[in-house]
């Protein structure tokens, strides 16, 4: 597979949106933004910052590396953001058992949580939101995720396994 220099990739907790990423910028060296890191207030905790606060991070990231970015998340509306900027668009679609295994074996994310312990408290959570992915509705669902995949008319790849 070639990877380009631009990237927005999609898809749900557990897919391997960030295996891929850093993947992906062990090739281009291009700078990698979690969307999870604009979304969320983790010193309130965890409480979700307003979209407005969230889009304006994404414009100042993508503005900032405007030749070289991989923007990486769950969040339909911000990934479909990036879209204007001609990206490449990858959606991660491996299936809901795959997510949940991935889930389940899930590294110490260091830049979202103090301890290991820490991220595991919310295991449970994001078992059930990964499943749910396939049934319930609106920018962080498997349909709203395929659909801006089968409508992006620019480079896209579909990833079923890797």
């Amino acid at each position: 597979m070639n990877f380009q220099k631009k990237c927005s990739i999609i898809g749900n907790a557990g897919s391997g949106k960030s295996t891929l990423a850093q993947r992906i910028q062990n090739l281009t060296r291009s700078p990698i933004l979690d969307l999870d890191n604009i979304t969320w207030d983790r010193a309130r905790l965890q409480k979700r910052r307003p979209i407005e606060d969230s889009e304006i991070d994404l414009d100042k990231f993508i503005t900032v590396n405007s030749s070289s970015w991989i923007v990486e998340g769950c969040y339909g509306e911000l990934v479909e953001r990036t879209l204007s900027r001609s990206p490449q668009l990858i959606f991660l679609d491996p299936g809901e058992a795959t997510c949940l295994k991935n889930c389940h074996g899930r590294p110490w994310e260091k830049h979202k949580y103090p301890s290991k312990e820490d991220q595991d408290k919310f295991l449970q959570f994001l078992l059930s939101w990964s499943s749910e992915y396939y049934r319930r509705d609106g920018p962080m669902s498997h349909q709203f995720h395929k659909n801006i995949f089968e409508t992006y008319p620019g480079d896209k790849i579909l990833i079923t396994s890797f």
